[in-house]
């Protein structure tokens, strides 16, 4: 057996003892970061109900339930239960999420009574002895106490990009992650008092996503806030002082100009419609770790693929070896399997050859160089004691030929060739220097090739034929040989030439220029990687990238979404923004499609809400300047957005739609609404203002208001019959149930006597009829006009 020489370890090797352990939880000396990032239940609650709508609403519904009958309060009804419906189907998306991210969770490995356990990280102590290797995520502040070739990288903290050498009495820093090498530290703060802990409790809140979505929705409301201000206070000066009408009647009627002008289930239907998507895509193991990151990619245009782990699976399997000038094969073997003993936490590509060549009794480990990205090789020496060896001193490198070999050696030409076949190889090397040389690998001397043969993902294929379908360019950018990395895409079927990223201009116009012209791009070094994210967004891109490996950290952290495999270190699930913890590829069309439904569903949506604000802004507007009563009550107006926005926009919210995203929300919303808005106010009033010369006497106000709602539902039902396009039956059939609701309205005396609705003769409902035919006319003229005007 290959034997290890390690330095003298601290008393506290063993780690704690179970009673420490307990004295600590007791003194409160534990973990206790919240890990989610989710809304807690009160935070949830608080969302929902204490906006700044709701405010208004609330307390006109307080004035309506005092003055006004109970059916002109019924939209009060209406906003408890859109409420609660947001409470619910945000409470089931953070159910989902936390019983997700327990699955997903990264779980330390601490020694406690001598052995060598894992726990959550909440359950870490003060003190707590933590064994850490490549790939693991530094959960506490701490000392070191071990250190074998142990490399940390701190760049998500610090900012430099170079990873740290840390040895036996060094500090360790929550929030830094090992590259390479292992060992052990022992934590000296936890919870809240670690450096990392505030910046990752608050950087992992609720939304880091930037959502193009809400923060539109935001700056309409923001809009519509100004517009509402002057509307209502001139509508309350009509209704009140100028008509010298009934006080309860006037006050019913001034609120029901102001309601309809808030868009109060916009904001509701967008939380509801991400948080469906997060419960949908939780049933498919893919955790969404920020809600907006489902938006995100569904508006990527790029995705940066990390080839081990996503196209490839992450286990290999050596296919060959093949010797050198002469080299001994039975040596080789006896070397090979040296190496694998002498790493305790091996890599992928290490772990294949442990499974091929076993062990080498009595060769004992003098020195190890953990294999890193940045290096592309390991190394150990070896003190040869078996029965078959001298006895004599050995230096071993084991990693990419491209690299440890000069350009114009033999064995180059023989790995390029196997590389064309999709094949991966690696360089067994005799080193000529010791390993803490600064260039362990000069002078070293080939010994033999070890062909590893890689596992293509069996529906990689079809996942990248989905990007190519959908415009979405796929880049696939790795720290192995281009060639190779070359032949496996192509069969895969993405063409185009492999670049070896070596070879990449510095600078990022001249980068981004060469990620424009390729597609594959091998032997990049995790800092090319996070180079190439941003090269990329610097020429417009909205850049995801997919990765597992430690490798694969800045770039994840750097791009517009970072995709992490639930395999993947824990440094990498905790910096993306989604984690496919089915550690399935295929998984990302689900995300994409369920991104494109949220924003092209609440776009039709915000489109019909915004429609009602304009022309109840309008209305309130004509109503001031013409000196007239208020057409509407609460209850016609509540019925009417109930009809011809509440219900319908429900189910428009949470339909299937495959549209691509498509920048510039508020325009593409306003440029619909605006006009809308306007034709279907300016038709209501002109409906009201002929009601007006045409009924007189005693009940004529009524009977004006009827004719008034016939137009405007007429013309509002034109608009949702416009978004509802493309027409699928349940679309057809939904806009009929909604007219079908209206005329039952009409034709039943007790709903006509409850919404104080009744058509009044012939002439005058016909003519409301006409002028929103007329309307629907205007309404279809100006939407394709609109299409042609300002397309997308």
């Amino acid at each position: 057996m290959a034997h290890t020489d390690a330095p003298a370890l601290a008393p506290t090797a063993a780690g704690l003892t179970a009673a420490e352990v307990a004295d600590r939880v007791t003194r409160g000396q534990v973990n206790d970061v919240p890990a989610r990032s989710s809304r807690s239940a009160g935070e949830i609650v608080r969302a929902n109900v204490f906006t700044r709508f709701n405010a208004i609403i609330g307390v006109l519904w307080l004035v309506m339930l005092a003055v006004a009958p109970i059916q002109d309060s019924l939209f009060g009804f209406i906003i408890l239960a859109n409420t609660g419906i947001g409470i619910v189907q945000e409470w089931r998306a953070k159910q989902t999420l936390d019983s997700l991210a327990v699955v997903g969770e990264a779980r330390p490995t601490v020694r406690r009574d001598g052995t060598a356990v894992e726990v959550s990280t909440a359950e870490l102590v003060l003190d707590d002895l933590i064994e850490i290797g490549p790939g693991d995520k530094i959960a506490v502040d701490g000392v070191c106490v071990e250190a074998d070739g142990l490399e940390i990288d701190e760049s998500l903290l610090t900012g430099e990009a170079d990873p740290v050498v840390k040895r036996a009495g060094d500090q360790v820093m929550s929030g830094s992650f090992v590259v390479a090498g292992g060992g052990a530290f022992r934590a000296t703060k936890v919870g809240r008092e670690a450096y990392a802990a505030q910046l990752a409790e608050e950087a992992s809140r609720f939304t880091l996503v930037h959502s193009e979505l809400r923060s539109g929705i935001s700056t309409i409301l923001k809009y519509v806030t100004w517009m509402m201000v002057p509307a209502a206070v001139g509508l309350v000066v009509t209704q009140l002082f100028v008509q010298n009408n009934d006080f309860r009647d006037s006050v019913a009627r001034t609120i029901g100009g102001i309601v309809p002008m808030v868009p109060e289930g916009l904001v509701l239907l967008t939380s509801v419609a991400f948080a469906i998507g997060v419960v949908r895509l939780g049933r498919k193991q893919c955790l969404v770790q920020e809600l907006p990151a489902i938006e995100g990619l569904a508006r990527v245009d790029t995705v940066c693929l990390d080839k081990t782990g996503t196209l490839t699976e992450g286990g290999m399997d050596v296919t060959g070896l093949r010797t050198l000038d002469g080299a001994d094969e039975g040596y080789v073997r006896r070397v090979l399997g040296a190496l694998g003993e002498s790493d305790p936490r091996p890599n992928a590509s290490l772990q294949a050859v442990i499974d091929a060549f076993p062990d080498s009794e009595g060769w004992r480990c003098t020195e190890s160089l953990p294999f890193s990205s940045a290096r592309k090789y390991s190394g150990a020496a070896f003190n040869e004691t078996d029965s078959e060896s001298d006895g004599g001193d050995s230096t071993w490198l084991l990693g990419a030929p491209d690299v440890l070999l000069d350009d114009d050696d033999p064995a180059l030409a023989e790995t390029e060739r196997l590389n064309e076949r999709g094949l991966r190889v690696l360089l067994l090397a005799r080193a000529a220097r010791d390993l803490g040389d600064p260039e362990p690998a000069r002078g070293a001397r080939p010994v033999a090739l070890v062909v590893l043969e890689q596992r293509l993902r069996p529906d990689a294929a079809d996942t990248l034929r989905y990007f190519a379908e959908q415009n979405v360019q796929a880049k696939v950018v790795s720290g192995d040989n281009a060639v190779s990395v070359g032949a496996v895409a192509a069969k895969l079927g993405l063409d185009g030439a492999a670049v070896d990223a070596r070879r990449l201009p510095a600078d990022q116009d001249g980068m981004g220029r060469a990620l424009d012209e390729g597609t594959v791009f091998g032997r990049v070094t995790p800092q090319q990687k996070r180079d190439m994210v941003g090269a990329l967004q610097s020429r417009g891109r909205t850049v995801a990238m997919t990765g597992d490996g430690v490798n694969d950290v800045l770039a994840l952290k750097d791009a517009d979404i970072g995709v992490a495999m639930g395999s993947g270190s824990a440094a990498t699930r905790a910096v993306a923004q989604i984690v496919l913890l089915n550690n399935s590829f295929a998984t990302l069309p689900s995300v994409v499609a369920e991104g494109r439904r949220v924003i092209g569903n609440i776009t039709r949506v915000a489109t019909l809400f915004l429609v009602k604000t304009v022309y109840s802004v309008l209305l309130a507007l004509l109503v001031v300047c013409w000196q007239v009563e208020y057409p509407f009550l609460p209850r016609h107006l509540t019925m009417l957005s109930t009809l011809t926005i509440g219900i319908p926009a429900f189910f428009l919210a949470l339909a299937p739609n495959t549209e691509r995203a498509r920048p510039h929300f508020v325009r593409r919303v306003m440029r619909y609404s605006v006009p809308g808005g306007v034709i279907a106010g300016v038709a209501t009033f002109v409906t009201y203002l002929l009601a007006r010369h045409y009924y007189t006497g005693e009940g004529s106000l009524e009977a004006e208001t009827s004719a008034a709602t016939l137009t405007l539902f007429l013309a509002s039902m034109w608009v949702l019959a416009i978004i509802a396009r493309p027409y699928t039956w349940w679309r057809v059939l939904l806009v009929a149930s909604m007219g079908a609701a209206f005329l039952l309205v009409l034709a039943v005396p007790s709903l006509q006597h409850f919404f104080a609705l009744k058509l009044v003769g012939l002439a005058m409902p016909w003519i409301a009829v006409g002028v929103a035919v007329v309307a629907a006319v205007a309404l279809e003229f100006s939407w394709r006009w609109v299409d042609r005007r300002f397309p997308d």
